[in-house]
């Protein structure tokens, strides 16, 4: 079986597949890719399964060497990857030979970069699931970021796998690549939330209006957000709740929390608005100091959004080879 050694961690290193659902009634968040289109884009392009697990690399990659030869591709944000000195590109499948180093760089778009292998890496599953949970401390590699010295074991492709391309329009559609980026203000489309009725609708008009920034206080857990504060129209306390992916928080004070894939499954903070599901990937890549604004559409408009993402990944763009 081969393996890749960690000669470099990185910031924040872990494996991540799409995740584990269904274990929210026990406290266990999904956790997975914070991009999961980036990584079912990059393991359908090798071969694998989209939910073959990967690292997903923060903001800065590192360096890893292969002593057994291997197929890979760099996903989601463009981290300068380069295999032995020589610059490798997103979206590319790239045959490292036997002994080669791969060094990744750091960020020069988004917060998250994927490194998919062929067969996906294999660790053992928790909850059915491969993907890292770093708050619990459960799943992926021991738990855990990657550390120097690690030696992570490379599952054995399946041998009907095929090269797969993806036709150049239909991929740029599905990469989270902040298209929807105005003056440097990335938007977000989402739903109103459960308790956003204890905001007046100057507050939540403002909400959509004034754009945010991501402070550094952001993790695959949510990012805290900068900007206009939101108060309730009146002093309410409330029991805690369930919470949902891309809930919009607001805690005392104010200032927004969206969640992400490793939230707290039940909160007791209102939450004004919810990041649609065709956005989550978007989530997943913003950075702190970016700039961020709202855009309010109906439930109605957000299925139809997730229903045409889906169907582009189903539909006759894949090419095989």
């Amino acid at each position: 079986m081969p393996v890749m050694q960690v000669v470099s961690p990185g910031l924040q290193t872990t494996v991540q597949d799409l995740g584990r659902r269904g274990y929210g009634p026990e406290g266990v968040s999904a956790s997975g890719a914070a991009d999961p289109a980036s990584l079912r884009i990059g393991n359908r392009l090798l071969g694998n399964s989209e939910a073959a697990a990967a690292l997903e690399m923060t903001l800065l990659g590192g360096t890893y060497q292969f002593p057994d030869g291997v197929e890979i591709l760099t996903a989601g944000s463009d981290f300068g990857a380069a295999l032995d000195g020589v610059r490798i590109p997103l979206w590319t499948r790239t045959v490292v030979r036997a002994g080669q180093t791969l060094r990744i760089g750091h960020t020069q778009t988004g917060a998250r970069c994927y490194l998919c292998v062929h067969g996906g890496f294999q660790v053992p599953l928790f909850y059915g699931s491969a993907s890292t949970h770093l708050l619990s401390g459960l799943g992926g590699f021991e738990g855990r970021a990657l550390r120097k010295g690690d030696l992570l074991s490379i599952a054995d492709p399946c041998r009907n796998s095929s090269e797969v391309g993806l036709d150049p329009g239909r991929l740029m559609k599905l990469i989270p690549d902040r298209t929807r980026m105005e003056n440097g203000v990335v938007t977000l489309r989402v739903s109103t939330g459960p308790q956003a009725d204890w905001f007046s609708a100057e507050t939540f008009g403002s909400f959509l209006a004034d754009p945010y920034q991501v402070t550094e206080e952001a993790n695959r857990m949510g990012l805290r957000l900068q900007g206009p504060p939101l108060e309730a129209q009146v002093d309410r306390q409330m029991i805690s709740e369930g919470i949902a992916l891309g809930a919009v928080q607001v805690p005392s004070g104010g200032q927004p929390i969206i969640l992400g894939v490793e939230q707290q499954t039940a909160g007791g903070y209102p939450k004004i608005a919810n990041v649609i599901s065709a956005d989550l990937a978007s989530l997943g890549q913003l950075r702190p100091r970016d700039e961020v604004r709202f855009e309010l559409v109906s439930i109605e408009r957000a299925l139809a959004l997730w229903r045409d993402q889906e169907s582009l990944f189903a539909s006759g763009g894949w090419i095989e080879s």
